[in-house]
């Protein structure tokens, strides 16, 4: 009983720790009966009876209420949130996974042993990590296209196909299409992709080593995946796929880069929910320190002195008649054009409605014809405030969640892409895949009166989503 005093009021002998303890102690007492007041037994029962209208034990009970309120609360609200828990997991449970994502799992599981370093895949095979049905079932048939041309393996009838159906028999065949939720027909896929593990595991060889701008990269995605930035970890074991495949191919090439290029072919709309630090680098030291043309802008744009920024006007300037200009649409394009290599820059874009992109050297500047791929012009659009658009033909609508702030656009044109992102999200929003052939100059197109549409230095760039210091650097 060290470091504590014994104290006596009426309800006996308490021994006080600290000084909170012994305030409670003295209240307690001021709320006791005095020396004379009487107190009397109940005949019956176990409690104690009152006289006079005095309750010492009821003021008692109130007051340590009163004083250990502040843990009651909490304690409520921890075990509301813990009964929602268990009921979440007892619903995850009820759903039984199909075939696809068990698929999806066991693969995790093997490309673990294939690949060293590659333990962010625990995540999928024990089951943290569970990606919808139409996920999965998509994954599959797109690698399995890829490890076809790679491994020169043929689709063959097997066992998991179901045989041809007759005429007499589409309602049984329509109906367990519909019972088997779209995994009637994975079968060849799923083979090819197990034969591929199977062969690699085979080999007298140790595991793959990544190599560390994959490794730095997988933990970039797992801690984004942690923060919630992304939906699931299919970005990470596509990445420890296109390694495992680098590895056996002769020639080498940088998987990072190479994960982009492929994203963002096979998948032209929100491709990747987080770039990952060093492919976003990558992407920005292309940098172009691109300025506005004023010989080409519409009459109706102000272009500022140093040829960085733009809004719509209120007059119309009077310009001499000249085919390089916009008559029509408010646009203007970069002075340079690019016939060759990568380049990025990045632009602060207004809220109403603007445009960006490239403008092939023969598309056509005048009048109001509209400005599509079918006129040479690579571009994303926003109208009215919400309406993100690509416009292709027919036009391709973006979703509404995506409409950005500072757009980076990023042209590679050996490689035939021209890329849009949201710089401050560090998120893809859609790419063109084309054979140029021939010069692209930046575009710019604004009918804003008041915000101006800028484009940013080429030195300057948008601060790390680190929540501290850059983890990365």
């Amino acid at each position: 009983m060290r470091n504590k005093r014994l104290y006596s009021g009426p309800f006996g002998e308490i021994w006080a720790s600290n000084k909170i303890q012994l305030d409670w102690c003295h209240k307690l007492s001021a709320s006791a009966p005095s020396s004379g007041s009487s107190l009397k037994l109940p005949l019956t029962g176990g409690g104690v009876s009152e006289s006079r209208g005095h309750r010492p034990h009821s003021q008692a009970a109130s007051m340590m209420k009163g004083c250990l309120q502040f843990l009651i609360e909490p304690a409520k609200k921890l075990k509301i949130r813990l009964k929602e828990s268990r009921k979440r997991v007892k619903q995850d449970k009820k759903e039984p996974l199909v075939e696809s994502q068990l698929f999806i799992m066991e693969l995790g599981r093997e490309l673990n042993r294939i690949c060293q370093r590659s333990n962010i895949l625990s995540h999928i095979w024990t089951g943290e990590d569970i990606w919808p049905a139409i996920v999965c079932r998509d994954f599959i048939v797109d690698w399995a296209a890829v490890l076809e041309k790679r491994v020169q393996h043929k689709i063959m009838p097997s066992e998991y196909q179901y045989e041809k159906v007759e005429k007499r028999d589409w309602k049984g065949h329509l109906l367990c299409m519909l019972e088997s939720e779209g995994e009637y027909d994975m079968g060849p896929h799923k083979r090819i992709i197990l034969d591929w593990t199977r062969e690699i595991k085979s080999r007298a060889q140790p595991p793959v080593w990544p190599g560390e701008p994959v490794l730095m990269m997988l933990d970039d995605l797992e801690f984004q995946w942690k923060r919630g930035r992304l939906p699931n970890l299919l970005p990470a074991m596509e990445l420890i796929m296109l390694t495992v495949l680098n590895a056996d191919s002769p020639k080498k090439e940088d998987v990072t880069k190479q994960w982009l290029a492929k994203k963002q072919r096979s998948q032209r709309i929100d491709a990747v929910r987080y770039i990952p630090h060093g492919v976003w680098n990558w992407i920005c030291d292309a940098s172009e320190d691109v300025t506005l043309d004023s010989d080409s802008a519409n009459p109706n744009l102000l272009i500022s002195s140093d040829e960085k920024r733009m809004r719509c006007g209120l007059e119309r300037r009077i310009v001499p008649p000249c085919q390089g200009h916009f008559d029509g649409w408010w646009c203007a394009v970069g002075k340079e054009a690019y016939n060759s290599g990568r380049h990025y820059w990045e632009v602060e874009v207004g809220e109403r409605d603007w445009r960006l992109g490239v403008a092939k050297a023969s598309a056509v500047r005048q009048g109001f014809r509209s400005l599509n791929t079918d006129t040479g012009y690579l571009t994303i659009r926003l109208e009215r405030g919400t309406d993100l658009k690509a416009l292709t033909v027919p036009a391709t609508l973006l979703p509404q969640n995506l409409v950005p702030k500072k757009v980076g656009v990023y042209l590679d044109y050996e490689l035939g892409q021209l890329s849009f992102y949201d710089v401050e999200k560090r998120s893809h929003l859609y790419t063109y895949n084309e054979n140029f052939t021939e010069q692209l100059y930046p575009l710019f197109g604004s009918v804003e009166v008041v915000k101006d549409l800028v484009i940013r230095p080429a030195g300057v760039r948008q601060p790390c989503l680190c929540p501290g210091p850059c983890l990365w650097t």
